[in-house]
């Protein structure tokens, strides 16, 4: 199958970690994208060769999370488990880039990326294959498509839930290259298991996040916000942020829950006039940091930045200017 639009070279990425210890890294807390993305490119470049090991640092936080893991076979390794990784070991990251605030720094060398984000700090990879798109599984599907690699039904299925979790069912971030690829994986996968894990992803103890959220949501003109004052997995921050857009005078949702003596936070936008990204990357600028997509985004306050924060009398209120602040300025 040709894909439209890129040349991907998949065989140069092949020749590149021929005769390597190869190791496919995610972001800290990866999600089912992440997941079913790497779980991917370790399937196909076994198929052409390669062996690899997927693994993260952090931890995989959602129950729903770690059932996919189980339902798909996946197995990923936390860095703890990986003693002897080498300055020499080569490591390709998936779902997130080198030098971003949600990957740690492996002993092993980043020669590749695979991503669709944008990318906030330039890294020289040997091999990057980065594409703005809804979902990083979609571009791992069309390596399988472009080389004529067998695609057997489970990782097919894997992919395809991972591209339908990232997009909100092809309701965030979709483009046409995500069509493409989901039209390809849809004749191979199991949709009846698809359908059950999608609907089956919430769990209990989100419930108290969604009500804290509730509790304390600040609409301003179009921007809604809301503060979770406990811990709480990357995912449900998104699914939350999701939830708050879908308030009828709410065009932009930034959602944020304390992390590791800082926050997180997780930014959406259904406008053509904003863009989460620069928004994100603007408001936290000298406290942490963040960036993404045109319509979703991602970012964190440090434990540094919470101290300039906490200069404020009110912290929540100065979180509330700041992005209120970066939607003001021009793109």
């Amino acid at each position: 199958m040709e894909v439209q639009g890129y040349d991907m070279e998949w065989k140069r990425l092949i020749d590149l970690l021929k005769d390597h210890m190869v190791y496919l890294q995610t972001h800290n807390f990866p999600d089912p994208d992440a997941l079913a993305a790497a779980y991917g490119m370790q399937v196909f470049l076994g198929a052409n060769g390669v062996d690899s090991i997927i693994c993260y640092a952090g931890k995989i936080e959602k129950n729903s999370t770690r059932r996919m893991i189980e339902e798909f076979g996946i197995e990923a390794v936390h860095i703890d488990e990986l003693p002897n990784m080498a300055e020499a070991d080569y490591i390709v990251t998936i779902d997130a880039q080198k030098y971003n605030s949600n990957i740690t720094d492996f002993p092993g060398d980043e020669v590749a990326c695979i991503d669709h984000h944008p990318t906030m700090v330039p890294c020289n990879y040997a091999y990057s294959d980065i594409r703005i798109c809804g979902a990083c599984c979609s571009i791992v599907a069309s390596y399988f498509a472009e080389s004529d690699t067998t695609l057997d039904t489970n990782t097919a299925t894997a992919l395809l839930y991972g591209i339908k979790m990232d997009t909100d069912s092809f309701n965030r971030g979709v483009t046409d290259f995500d069509i493409e690829m989901f039209a390809y994986l849809h004749k191979l996968a199991d949709n009846q298991k698809i359908v059950s894990m999608y609907n089956n992803n919430m769990e209990i103890e989100d419930l108290h996040a969604y009500g804290e959220a509730i509790r304390n949501i600040q609409i301003y003109e179009n921007v809604g916000f809301a503060r979770i004052s406990f811990d709480c997995p990357d995912g449900l921050i998104a699914m939350i942020s999701d939830f708050i857009l879908g308030l009828d005078v709410v065009q932009l949702s930034v959602v944020y829950a304390k992390r590791a003596g800082g926050y997180k936070f997780s930014v959406r936008n259904e406008t053509a006039h904003y863009h989460a990204g620069t928004i994100t990357q603007r408001a936290l600028e000298g406290i942490g940091g963040g960036g993404g997509h045109f319509t979703m985004a991602g970012g964190v306050i440090t434990p540094e930045g919470m101290k300039e924060l906490q200069s404020h009398s009110d912290v929540d209120f100065e979180i509330r200017r700041r992005f209120l602040e970066a939607i003001k300025q021009k793109e």
